[in-house]
C-alpha cells in the first residue's frame, strides 16, 4: 500500500510540475557522414547498388566521371539530352544547391541550401567511384 501511494505521489508531482517531467533534448545534431547522409537524403530516389533497378533517380553507381543523363534504362528530362558535360564537383554542387537552376525542366525535388551538407554528399559520392 505504501508504494502504491508513493507512485501515486510522484505521478502527481511530475504532473504539476510540467518541467520536470520534460526530457532534456540535444541543442545540436550529432555530426552525419557521407554514407549516412545520401541514405537519409538521397537514398529514397537514388541507388548506388550496379544490379538494383532505377528508382525516381538514375542509379548513382560511378556518377564522377560520368556524362550527365546517360544510364540507360532511365527516362530523364528533356534537358538532360543537351546538357554535354560529365558530373564532376562543381556540377554536383550545383545540382545539389538548385536543380532546376542547372536543368530547367529537372524533375528533382531536393534541394540543399548548406554547403558543408552538400560537401559531405559529393566527396561521399566520389570515394565510392
Amino acid at each position: 500500500m505504501l508504494t502504491c501511494f508513493v507512485l501515486l505521489a510522484t505521478a502527481g508531482a511530475l504532473l504539476a510540475d510540467p518541467a520536470r517531467s520534460q526530457l532534456t533534448l540535444p541543442t545540436e545534431a550529432p555530426p552525419t557522414d557521407g554514407a549516412t547522409l545520401f541514405a537519409n537524403q538521397c537514398g529514397t530516389c537514388h541507388t548506388l547498388n550496379p544490379a538494383d533497378p532505377p528508382r525516381q533517380g538514375p542509379n548513382l553507381t560511378h556518377v564522377f566521371g560520368r556524362k550527365a543523363g546517360s544510364v540507360a534504362g532511365f527516362a530523364y528530362s528533356a534537358g538532360f539530352a543537351k546538357s554535354g558535360w560529365v558530373w564532376d564537383e562543381t556540377h554536383l554542387d550545383a545540382w545539389l544547391t538548385n536543380p532546376q537552376a542547372v536543368i530547367d525542366t529537372a524533375v528533382m525535388a531536393y534541394k540543399q541550401a548548406n554547403p558543408a551538407t552538400r560537401k559531405q554528399i559529393i566527396d561521399w559520392l566520389k570515394e565510392q567511384h
